[in-house]
């Protein structure tokens, strides 16, 4: 027997990973895990989800931190350099721009094909497809004239059409749009171009206009195109009526209809001042206009100063809702969490650089409002759910499980915060060491690194 054991061969060497992830909490939302493991990644990929150690060519001590899936924001209009270096200190790994949008999904997609620090796609938007058809001067986002007051022709109704289905066609994640930002158009045409999506499946991200009528009458343009609609930041849309909002959408989820909705965690907004939100300033009582801050200067608006502002253009931080209206929206079971951010040549909201770090500084440690794999899961099995029914990419996306893409967040749960400000939004979060993304370290010790290894996410080409 000793002569037989001697001569056995040799146990094969433990493989060697690209990178491990070792002594972390790992949490994953999808199967419930939350426990110490060792997390082995190659080729961008997670391979080895261990009990034991596990040998890398690069090991990250991720002892006292959560590992996570790596965050995805589905309503980000930062999609620079800027606004990326921000939000991945924040621990987000994939962001999207699905409320304007693009009328050139192509076009969009190649501008960022060197690679960039987080994975990125982009709507067919309505907004910039109606801007076109209707030839609105504007050069922001928004519509600042015909494209936002002005009613459709029939012919301008199909070439809109026409943009949509060409951005799908192309590969756009969803369909974007802005109800609120184009009242010239009737529900009518929201339905039609709802239609448009449904046919592609493709869900229907909406900044919707007016109250709880609003948001019941798109809930029926979307259930009579068959759509899939998701409702954009609700706790802006839908102010002191946020009960009223969400219990529409349980209402309408409990009838059959797949409604979801986001939230971001800040009690102010952020648009263009020339936008048709602002259509009614003149009739504004003098008090209101000290609610708006300039976002190039950083002051509060008097009358005079709103006036210059919207003459030369720019963009507004809206003060105005209270911490129990955000609460709210942010507990609720219903709201995943998106940001809503932008930053540029150093300006902007702090919700860029806060928004995840927020929520779980906040409310998870400080308040106790949300259990922590909740949280997460609003962050990265919700939204990756709520996309991959059209993109097969998200499947592999918010999840910690042999076979996903190596997109994590690690963090501190004990000191992880926001810090930037409405007057410096762009002071990164803390307690963020580490965020990998395609298996490469983005952010180490709480650092941007030179990586970029984040790529488009988007549909089929058709």
């Amino acid at each position: 027997m000793f002569a037989l054991a001697a001569c056995a061969p040799p146990a094969p060497p433990a493989p060697t990973y690209d990178l491990v992830i070792a002594n972390g909490r790992v949490m994953d939302p999808e199967s419930g895990l939350d426990a110490v493991r060792h997390v082995g990644v190659r080729g961008g990929r997670i391979e080895a989800i261990s009990e034991t150690p596990l040998q890398g060519t690069r090991v990250v001590d991720a002892a006292n931190h959560v590992v996570a899936p790596g965050f995805i924001d589905l309503h980000e209009h930062g999609q620079q350099d800027d606004s990326y270096a921000m939000m991945v200190r924040d621990g987000v790994t994939s962001a999207f721009e699905l409320e304007v949008g693009t009328d050139d999904v192509a076009g969009w997609y190649a501008e960022r094909t060197a690679g960039q620090r987080v994975n990125y796609g982009v709507a067919a938007g309505h907004i910039p497809a109606r801007k076109k058809a209707l030839g609105d001067p504007g050069a922001g986002l928004m519509p600042a004239g015909v494209g936002a007051s002005a009613v459709a022709t029939e012919p301008q109704l199909q070439q809109m059409e026409a943009s949509i289905r060409q951005g799908l066609a192309q590969g756009a994640v969803a369909v974007g749009f802005g109800s609120a930002y184009t009242p010239g158009a009737p529900m009518s045409e929201f339905e039609r171009m709802f239609r448009v999506a449904a046919a592609a499946n493709a869900s229907v991200h909406i900044h919707m206009r007016g109250d709880i009528s609003g948001l019941q009458e798109t809930i029926a343009a979307a259930k009579a195109a068959g759509a899939r609609l998701h409702i954009v930041h609700v706790n802006s849309v839908a102010g002191d009526q946020i009960d009223q909002f969400l219990a529409a959408i349980q209402a309408a989820r409990d009838a059959g209809q797949d409604v979801t909705t986001e939230a971001y965690p800040y009690g102010a907004g952020m648009t263009e001042i020339q936008s048709a939100l602002f259509d009614d300033w003149k009739t504004w009582p003098d008090e209101k206009f000290g609610l708006h801050q300039l976002v190039r200067t950083g002051e509060r608006l008097t009358r005079t100063t709103f006036a210059s502002a919207r003459a030369e253009g720019g963009t507004i931080i809206i003060h105005g809702r209270t911490e129990a209206q955000t609460k709210a929206a942010i507990v609720s079971p219903l709201s995943m969490i998106a940001s809503d951010g932008f930053i540029e040549n150093g300006r902007g909201h702090p919700r860029t650089s806060g928004t995840f770090a927020k929520v779980l500084g906040k409310y998870v440690r400080e308040e106790r409002a949300l259990p922590l794999m909740d949280a997460l899961a609003r962050m990265t099995l919700m939204p990756a759910r709520r996309l991959e029914g059209r993109v097969p990419a998200m499947s592999a996306k918010g999840r910690v499980k042999v076979g996903a893409d190596a997109d994590f967040t690690v963090f501190d749960p004990a000191t992880v915060i926001d810090r930037a400000t409405y007057e410096d939004a762009t002071l990164p979060s803390a307690g963020i060491p580490y965020v990998i993304v395609g298996g490469q370290l983005v952010v180490e010790g709480g650092r941007l690194t030179n990586a970029r290894p984040g790529r488009g996410i988007r549909a089929p080409l058709m």
